[in-house]
């Protein structure tokens, strides 16, 4: 068969597309999951995690949880009232959250209670062993909420030209059930620079 223009030049774009196909072959590592690796200007997994750590050391540190273990001989219960998103960009909520309780319950001064769609799964799982298990618990027997968390996320993007400044602003608060006082205020703030340059980011 004769070597023609045409095969020739089909020859030379399969390599040029083998040559690009290669160059942008993807490549994917394990990392430890506790390293901070920033793509971007946004919100991740290490500020939820740091945000969640150092509001819950601040709001225990406030004399609240001293007076109330003392007056009470047992430690407070709290429940997570409310987070919610107001910055400029989605934010997993329910990961802030999660970090939120894990940092109450390790702190050993402080116990969670479920509330919300959690609360209402436990008691359907209460009346459905109620009606089917030997060793049912029984109705009626929740610990109370003496605390209620609530709090918000917020955000600020200020862009010029090709660098980017981005402000994230938590604001949380704890709120006595009883006497409906707010027995802690708290703040926590981010900045961050992202700078490109001008091949883009």
């Amino acid at each position: 068969m004769p070597f023609t223009v045409s095969r020739l030049t089909s020859l030379t774009l399969l390599g040029a597309a083998l040559a690009l196909g290669s160059g942008c072959a993807t490549k994917v590592s394990r990392v430890d999951p506790g390293q901070e690796i920033a793509l971007s200007d946004r919100w991740n997994a290490k500020d939820s995690e740091l945000v969640a750590n150092e509001m819950i050391d601040d709001m225990l540190s406030f004399p609240w949880a001293r007076d109330f273990s003392q007056n009470n001989n047992r430690r407070p219960t709290i429940i997570i009232s409310r987070i919610s998103n107001k910055s400029h960009e989605h934010i997993a909520i329910d990961t802030f959250v999660n970090d939120v309780k894990r940092s109450i319950i390790r702190s050993g001064r402080a116990d969670f209670v479920a509330g919300g769609a959690e609360r209402d799964a436990i008691r359907t799982e209460r009346q459905d062993q109620e009606l089917n298990a030997r060793n049912a618990k029984a109705m009626g027997q929740e610990d109370a909420a003496d605390f209620a968390l609530s709090g918000s996320i917020n955000s600020i993007v200020d862009q010029v030209g090709n660098d980017r400044v981005t402000f994230y602003q938590v604001d949380m608060k704890l709120i006595d059930m009883e006497s409906n006082r707010e027995v802690w205020n708290g703040q926590k703030k981010i900045q961050k620079l992202q700078e490109k340059n001008s091949f883009g980011f």
